[in-house]
C-alpha cells in the first residue's frame, strides 16, 4: 500500500504532490490515536479483571481501641448559697421602740442589744411584783408561826385537832402564794429583759422594719433579720440520673471512694474556683418530684467572707472512682434515629457495624460508657459517609495514623 502511494505521489505534479500529504497525515494521525485508545482500554480491562467480580476496595478508618482504665469522676451542678443560721429578730414583749442600736446592713454580735423598747411599764411591774413577793413571804411567815404555836397546845387538850389542822393548811397555802409572787417577780424581770432586743449569733443584720417611735406587739412582727456567714450552706440537687448511678456502682463495686467521703469544691458563676471545699455535709435519700433532683448540701467555712447568702455558684463534686471506665472520643458517639446513641466499630470480619452504647457525662472531650462496649473493641472516630454500616474497612489506631501522616507533610512540604 505504502509503495503504490509513493508511486503515485511521484507522478503527480508539485501541486498535487502537497494535497496528497496533507490528505495522508491526518489519516495516520487518527490511525495511531485509535490504536493508543484501544491499548488504554485493553489495559482497564486487564486490570478489571484481575480483581475478583463484586469485590469491594477496603478503606482505611481511624479507630479508637477500647481500653478499660480507673477514673475519677467529677460532677458538676449550679447551686446557691445560704447563710448557716438565718435568724429572724422579733420583740418578746409589746413595747414601743425608743432606739434602734445596730447600723443596717452592718456586723453584729451575739448578745449586742439591737432594739430598745420603752421600758418602764416593765420597771413599774417588776417593782410591784416585789412588792406582792414580800407581802407573801410574810403571810407565809405569820402562817408558819401560828402553826408552830398550836402544834404543842394540842398535847394538852387546850385546842382542837380541827384548830391545827387549819393552821396548817393556813401555812401551806402561805407557802404557795409566796412562791406564786416569786415566780411573779421572775417574769417581771424577763419582760423587763426583753425590752432590750438582742442578737443571738454573730453574723449581719438586714434592714429594720420597724423604726423608732413604732409599737410592735411582740413576737408576731418581724422587726429585722441577722445572718451568720462565717460559715454558709451551699444547696445544690443531684439529678436522679447520677445519683442511681453513683449508687449502683457503690453497690456493685464498680465504684468506690478511696477517702471514704465525696467532697464538694465552689466554683463561681463564672466556672473559676474559689478555693473553698468541704465533705458532702447531707444528701437526702428521696428525689424532689417537682425537679427530679435529690437534694444536698455542704457546709462551707467562710471566714473571708467570699460567698454571700443568696448568691449563685457551681459545685463540683468529686471523691468517686469508676474503676473500669470505658472512653470514647465525643466525635465517635453518634445519635441513633430510633433512640439513644450509637458507636460505629470494626467487626471481626473486618466491615463497619454499628453498636448502640449508654452514656454518662462527659469527661473531658470524651463521652464514659456504661454499656455496649468491652475491651478490645475498636471504634471509628472519623470518615463515617465514606464508610456506612457493612462497608470493608482498614482500621488504623488514632496514633499510628498520625504518625504516618507526619513523613506525608515533610515530603509535601519539601516539594514545596
Amino acid at each position: 500500500m505504502h509503495t503504490n502511494a509513493l508511486k503515485i505521489k511521484q507522478n503527480l505534479s508539485p501541486y498535487a504532490r502537497g494535497f496528497a500529504g496533507a490528505t495522508l497525515w491526518p489519516a495516520v494521525l487518527v490511525t495511531l490515536l485509535s490504536s493508543a485508545l484501544l491499548l488504554g482500554c485493553g489495559q482497564q480491562g486487564s486490570a478489571q479483571a484481575q480483581s475478583a467480580p463484586g469485590e469491594q476496595q477496603a478503606a482505611p478508618v481511624p479507630v479508637v481501641e477500647v481500653k478499660p482504665q480507673a477514673l475519677p469522676l467529677e460532677f458538676e451542678y449550679p447551686a446557691q448559697v445560704a447563710g448557716f443560721r438565718e435568724v429572724q429578730i422579733r420583740a418578746r414583749v409589746q413595747g414601743i421602740i425608743e432606739q434602734r442600736l445596730f447600723e443596717e446592713g452592718g456586723r453584729v454580735k451575739k448578745g449586742q442589744s439591737l432594739y430598745r423598747l420603752d421600758d418602764a411599764p416593765y420597771q413599774t411591774a417588776l417593782a410591784k411584783a416585789l412588792a406582792d413577793e414580800n407581802a407573801a413571804k410574810v403571810r407565809a411567815a405569820q402562817a408558819e408561826r401560828d402553826f408552830k404555836r398550836i402544834q404543842p397546845l394540842v398535847q394538852s387538850k387546850a385546842v382542837s385537832q380541827q384548830e391545827l389542822d387549819n393552821a396548817q393548811s393556813a401555812f401551806e397555802v402561805a407557802k404557795a402564794d409566796a412562791m406564786v409572787a416569786s415566780a411573779a417577780v421572775r417574769q417581771a424581770r424577763l419582760n423587763l429583759e426583753y425590752a432590750r432586743v438582742e442578737s443571738p449569733v454573730n453574723g449581719f443584720a438586714s434592714r429594720s422594719l420597724y423604726s423608732e417611735g413604732s409599737l410592735v406587739s411582740g413576737p408576731s412582727e418581724l422587726l429585722t433579720t441577722v445572718t451568720q456567714i462565717d460559715q454558709v450552706y451551699v444547696n445544690f440537687g443531684i439529678p436522679e440520673k447520677d445519683h442511681e448511678q453513683l449508687r449502683k456502682g457503690l453497690a456493685s463495686g464498680d465504684v468506690t471512694m478511696p477517702k471514704g467521703e465525696l467532697l464538694v469544691d465552689v466554683l463561681g458563676a463564672d466556672g473559676k474556683p474559689t478555693g473553698l471545699q468541704a465533705k458532702l455535709g447531707f444528701q437526702d435519700v428521696r428525689v424532689n418530684p417537682s425537679t427530679g433532683t435529690v437534694d444536698a448540701r455542704a457546709v462551707i467555712k467562710n471566714d473571708k467572707e467570699v460567698l454571700s447568702p443568696g448568691q449563685f455558684v457551681r459545685v463540683r463534686v468529686s471523691g468517686a472512682v469508676q474503676n473500669q471506665a470505658v472512653l470514647v472520643p465525643q466525635r465517635a458517639v453518634l445519635e441513633n434515629p430510633a433512640g439513644g446513641k450509637i458507636v460505629m466499630t470494626v467487626s471481626p470480619e473486618r466491615t463497619v457495624a454499628p453498636r448502640p452504647v449508654q452514656v454518662a457525662q462527659w469527661s473531658g472531650d470524651q463521652w464514659l460508657i456504661t454499656n455496649g462496649l468491652k475491651a478490645g473493641d475498636q471504634v471509628i472516630t472519623d470518615g463515617f459517609m465514606k464508610a456506612p454500616p457493612g462497608t470493608p474497612v482498614t482500621p488504623v489506631l488514632e496514633g499510628d495514623a498520625a504518625s504516618a501522616a507526619k513523613p506525608d507533610q515533610a515530603t509535601t512540604a519539601a516539594k514545596q
